[in-house]
């Protein structure tokens, strides 16, 4: 199965007349937020993959209209041919705008309404966040200090894998793409990142 994870900052690669050709072949696309809708829009015109995506903090515009003719999973599991995903969207609260910011004990109260639905499902296969998780990825001002409870979730269901952006390559001079924590491969998809995962490695739909 392969996927194409994206990220805040629209990518080149994909954002030119190339991109019917670049998306050939990609059977998933998941966005952590912080995109233009406009962006998300034009690639649902150039693949039959579904477009998953989770809020950013620059995603106030999605309040008034959510892009069309993709699915936001935000606050759920969704399972898509037995792949099964969290969404959790929004960064660390560093202001009063209400624009997808939440405290440590407001993500910790979200992920804790997903656990039965995570439950019900086996388990999950991918956590698809626009933030961080705490000390793997993030940065030191506010806006950007990761969640210590994605850990939490990464200990408690061991996805393969954790998608997130919001920490741009242009921030950090020790950026890393891949990182690691436990069982999970944790993915900075800032920009495009393409993931090939093995269908065996699938689970079954519960």
């Amino acid at each position: 199965m392969k996927i194409l994870a994206i990220s805040d900052v629209p990518s080149k690669l994909l954002w030119d007349e190339s991109v019917r050709k670049r998306l050939e072949g990609i059977d998933l696309i998941l966005s952590c937020g912080d995109l233009p809708k406009k962006y998300l829009e034009y690639l649902t015109n150039f693949t039959t993959a579904p477009i998953l995506y989770v809020h950013g903090n620059h995603d106030g515009s999605y309040k008034e209209s959510e892009p069309g003719g993709c699915i936001c999973v935000d606050d759920a599991v969704y399972v898509w041919k037995g792949l099964r995903i969290m969404g959790l969207g929004g960064c660390n609260r560093y202001n009063r705008d209400d624009t997808f910011q939440y405290t440590e004990a407001e993500m910790r109260r979200r992920a804790r309404k997903l656990w039965l639905a995570a439950r019900r499902a086996g388990g999950i296969d991918i956590l698809l966040t626009h933030s961080p998780a705490l000390n793997l990825g993030d940065d030191k001002d506010l806006a950007h200090t990761g969640f210590a409870a994605f850990l939490d979730v990464m200990d408690k269901y061991h996805p393969q894998y954790m998608c997130h952006g919001h920490v741009h390559q242009s921030y950090r001079f020790d950026f890393k793409r891949v990182r690691h924590h436990g069982e999970t491969t944790v993915i900075n998809a800032c920009g495009h990142y393409f993931l090939d995962i093995p269908e065996k490695t699938v689970s079954n739909p519960s």
